[in-house]
């Protein structure tokens, strides 16, 4: 083999590394797109190529009001005795909703993850008799803006508007939750393990599994227990 060839790059990669102008280069979309595409998710509006439709402009003025914020897993954001200060939109990572004793005892009622808008919902968790902590599981990026200012800025927009949103928000929840509720009272621990797997195989990959037996009602080793039975039955079939 002649020592002195070299070929051309061939892979796209190789190429691109040249700056070859076959590579078509697309722009990368400013960070704002991922809030307002969660925001316009939050409150039932589709976007479209239209910039000066009402829907578009409110979106706009309501994303104006956040900023990005990342943190670390394990990060609160919100703890029981302080007043719920804030609304967060999740772009990336997990968050965990949860009440804690004063003897240190932990009842999980709610993951959030990519998408979600969380706010104060109930009265109460404004006020400093909150008994809600909302923390981070993963490394997370979140958009964070002032609750008060957020909705003061969603009622100048129309008359019942704040209700409409926060009703629809608020029963999102509630279900959830009741039902979580529900099945910790109705269901064996293995039902409920098996629901988790169909209705979340998100939360399962990524959230440590200390937290979901504590979401489940069951104690850590039952956890264990059920998922190493689980992973036997899978390795079968």
């Amino acid at each position: 083999m002649n020592s002195s060839f070299t070929a051309p790059p061939a892979s796209a990669p190789c190429l691109l590394g040249e700056g070859n102008p076959e590579i078509i280069q697309h722009e990368v979309a400013p960070v704002e797109v991922a809030l307002l595409n969660g925001l316009s998710r939050a409150f039932g509006i589709c976007l479209n190529e239209k910039q000066n439709t009402p829907e578009a402009l409110f979106l706009s003025d309501i994303a104006r009001l956040f900023h990005q914020r990342r943190i670390d897993a394990e990060t609160p954001l919100e703890k029981h005795d302080r007043p719920w200060a804030n609304v967060y939109l999740i772009q990336y990572g997990i968050v965990r909703l949860f009440r804690e004793s004063s003897l240190g005892k932990v009842a999980i009622h709610h993951f959030f993850t990519e998408g979600d808008l969380i706010w104060p919902v109930f009265g109460r968790a404004r006020t400093v008799r909150n008994t809600l902590c909302l923390t981070s599981v993963l490394p997370t990026t979140v958009w964070v803006a002032d609750f008060s200012v957020f909705r003061s800025a969603i009622q100048s927009h129309g008359e019942g508007l704040w209700h409409k949103f926060a009703l629809v928000l608020t029963e999102e929840l509630a279900e959830l939750t009741s039902m979580q509720e529900f099945r910790k009272h109705t269901m064996p621990a293995k039902e409920r393990f098996e629901l988790l797997l169909d209705e979340y195989p998100e939360l399962v990959r990524r959230v440590p599994d200390n937290q979901l037996a504590a979401w489940l009602g069951v104690v850590p080793a039952t956890f264990s227990r059920l998922k190493t039975a689980n992973a036997k039955r899978s390795k079968r079939l």
